[in-house]
């Protein structure tokens, strides 16, 4: 593809020149990209922390968990704490430098989102409050660039009975599948029109305006960030061929299979265990729950980004103050 028919990258979704995502430097790229593929966690162990209190980390318990998110996006945690504790997440992440919690209409008072079945209500129109399988994702990829959710911790308070299954996918390896196989797919999706989320309506109106984006943006210039979902439908793409290659490409990559992405971890968390990190790739597998006692998760989505040792300072261990009104916006 000849580089005058790339979409231009608009200064705010470009990457900082010297970085490895600088799409002119190939040096640092190939350097980055070699111990990322060299280092890619090949199952869950290769993520998990053993937490003694997720709500008062240790000084060795919190390094551990931010090298495992610097290295793969994401950490998962085991802790013996299985009550129905939602001061527990919020802990948690307060001493990782989550603090910014994004609450949507479906939340509690404090923020957080009990994931869970719903019996009816408006719940039940989202795909995440039933039974059904979850394809791949990354949360928020509805919410304008301002509202960028940048972490996340999602806690298991029970499994369901069967089924349930989490799978986790660090960006950054579908960014190296993209990359490698033609750097113009990756230009493609950073075009601040690449996905096109249309407007959601219900009785009061707007509940959520028209989003675009790109698929590939930066945090703070070195940091990549990846907006996306899988699904088919309320979605629109751009009309262009590195677009639709790249977006077939990412489908191919991500169901696994000859050419998939290396890297995919799957599990079915159990209680006391959880996940927290960046805001990577995700999906949830369907499942059948026990009457008596139904899965429940803890759900936490924050706007700032986990301040692992190459990104921020010492994070401040306080709690997350409750979200105000302005923060709980109708987004389902």
């Amino acid at each position: 593809m000849a580089a005058a028919a790339l979409p231009r990258v608009p200064d705010a979704a470009a990457p900082r020149p010297g970085t490895p995502f600088d799409l002119d430097d190939h040096d640092a790229y190939r350097r980055w990209r070699d111990g990322k593929l060299r280092h890619r966690a090949r199952d869950a162990q290769a993520l998990l922390v053993p937490l003694r209190d997720p709500r008062a980390l240790s000084p060795a318990e919190r390094e551990a968990l931010l090298q495992t998110i610097a290295r793969h996006g994401v950490a998962l945690y085991r802790s013996p704490h299985v009550q129905d504790d939602p001061a527990l997440p919020r802990a948690l992440g307060a001493q990782l430098g989550l603090v910014r919690l994004d609450a949507n209409w479906l939340a509690e008072e404090d923020g957080l989102s009990r994931i869970a079945v719903a019996g009816g209500g408006d719940a039940g129109d989202f795909i995440p409050y039933t039974d059904r399988a979850i394809g791949w994702h990354t949360d928020g990829y509805y919410h304008p660039e301002a509202r960028r959710i940048l972490g996340m911790i999602l806690h298991c308070v029970r499994p369901a009975a069967a089924g349930g299954e989490t799978s986790l996918l660090d960006p950054e390896l579908v960014y190296i599948a993209l990359r490698d196989r033609s750097p113009a797919l990756v230009r493609a999706l950073m075009h601040p029109q690449a996905m096109v989320i249309p407007a959601r309506e219900d009785e009061g109106g707007v509940a959520r305006a028209a989003q675009a984006g790109p698929v590939f943006s930066f945090v703070d210039g070195p940091h990549l960030h990846m907006r996306y979902t899988a699904r088919s439908r309320s979605i629109a793409w751009r009309d262009d061929d590195a677009t639709r290659e790249a977006v077939q490409a990412m489908a191919r990559m991500m169901a696994g299979g000859v050419g998939g992405i290396e890297g995919v971890v799957r599990l079915v968390l159990q209680p006391g265990m959880g996940l927290v990190g960046h805001n990577v790739l995700h999906a949830r597998s369907a499942f059948r729950d026990d009457a008596t006692a139904p899965r429940l998760l803890f759900r936490a989505r924050y706007l700032d980004r986990v301040a692992t040792a190459d990104a921020a300072p010492e994070a401040d261990a306080t709690p997350a103050p409750a979200p105000t009104a302005e923060v709980a916006w109708r987004t389902g």
